[in-house]
């Protein structure tokens, strides 16, 4: 009866906005090019446009119970460019719907969720003492880093983007070219034309792709082994995910880790509830708990909500939306979203395709809905 109850609630049809803007008739193309039409295709085939390495999921498929009375997502849909939205709540799925003719088992891509997800393997690795200390320096682990701004700059600052490295909304199109669409040689390639320091590192919060993309760099020289082994050993099989996963890779093999992770939105929600859960299922810790706590708080006064931005705040890789409550999230580009709530269990996840790279205005919906979601699920 619940696979019964899923089969129906995953597959409802809604008429979904903008539809033909973004290449229904045209079965939404996978393309690569900035046209709207490119944007469904690209955001859940993103792993046939580029070269990427596969996150291997295990035996054990972590279970999801269906709710009897769906949580009604109509009005929201109706309204917002989302390729997919799933709410759980425990391990129970509340609403699961996909537009635009997306369908459960394909994978969306994370945009800068992916970044979240990063920051939990570092606190795995200095679990099992692979990084001594978030206060070791980049060029410890990355030789090619020495001299570099970058070389001299703390885990904790890449952590925190913090580092005090030039990175501007300019520089990110050149960093896509040189990874994703491999115009560099790869690894630390991507990041040395990024080399003028602009503050001192641990006092601003700046956003940079550049940041993240060398951490993942770090990430990888430490643990010895590919970014994708080391998330499907160590969180996906763990978790029980039910599908595979996959990372972009640059052209020297190493994971685009900036971005770029793709996998099914019912296990984007079982990453969400493994967080809300601060890394542990049954009983067995995944991700050391300690860990997920300090990624989820600000060590730092320029870190706090309503300092690192108007809005919100940071820890490590992960956007903090509350001041008081311990609620987090992880967004992407066009929309892409996982919120957390961890003292109600409620994890709502968002696969979007937004009419621009931050499109304010769906990202405020999206609140929103997650503000509704609370005031209507919390005890």
């Amino acid at each position: 009866m619940r696979f019964l109850l899923l089969i129906l609630f995953s597959s409802a049809v809604l008429a979904a906005p903008d539809e033909e803007l973004l290449g229904k008739a045209e079965g939404y193309p996978a393309c690569r090019g900035s046209d709207q039409k490119c944007l469904v295709g690209r955001y859940s085939r993103m792993d046939e446009l580029f070269p990427s390495r596969k996150v291997a999921k295990g035996q054990a498929v972590r279970p999801l119970k269906v709710a009897a009375e769906p949580f009604d997502v109509d009005a929201f849909l109706a309204a917002n460019r989302n390729t997919g939205l799933m709410l759980v709540q425990g391990d129970t799925v509340l609403a699961e719907r996909y537009q635009y003719d997306r369908k459960p088992e394909q994978r969306f891509g994370s945009a800068s969720m992916a970044k979240t997800v990063l920051g939990m393997l570092v606190g795995i690795a200095l679990s099992e003492q692979k990084i001594r200390s978030i206060d070791q320096k980049a060029e410890e682990f990355v030789a090619e880093l020495r001299g570099h701004p970058y070389g001299g700059t703390s885990l904790r600052h890449l952590l925190t983007m913090s580092s005090g490295v030039r990175f501007d909304d300019k520089d990110t199109p050149r960093l896509l070219r040189l990874s994703v669409q491999q115009q560099s040689e790869g690894g630390a390639a991507t990041v040395l034309p990024f080399d003028k320091r602009e503050r001192q590192a641990g006092k601003q919060f700046h956003y940079s792709n550049a940041d993240s993309q060398v951490l993942g760099l770090v990430l990888r020289a430490a643990v010895g082994k590919p970014l994708a082994e080391y998330l499907s050993e160590k969180i996906w099989q763990p978790m029980g995910a039910e599908a595979d996963a996959s990372w972009l890779v640059d052209k020297g093999g190493y994971e685009v880790a900036y971005c770029c992770l793709n996998a099914t939105l019912r296990d984007y929600a079982r990453l969400g509830m493994l967080l809300a859960t601060y890394g542990s299922y049954d009983g067995k810790e995944i991700i050391p708990r300690y860990w997920v706590r300090a990624a989820t708080r600000p060590e730092a006064r320029h870190l706090r909500v309503g300092q690192a931005t108007r809005f919100n705040g940071y820890g490590y890789q992960t956007w903090l939306i509350h001041e008081r409550e311990p609620r987090f999230a992880a967004f992407g580009a066009y929309g892409q979203a996982v919120f957390v709530a961890p003292n109600e269990k409620i994890v709502l996840v968002h696969t979007a395709i937004h009419e621009s790279v931050r499109d304010t205005r769906a990202r405020g919906a999206q609140f929103k809905l997650w503000d509704n979601v609370l005031a209507k699920l919390s005890p």
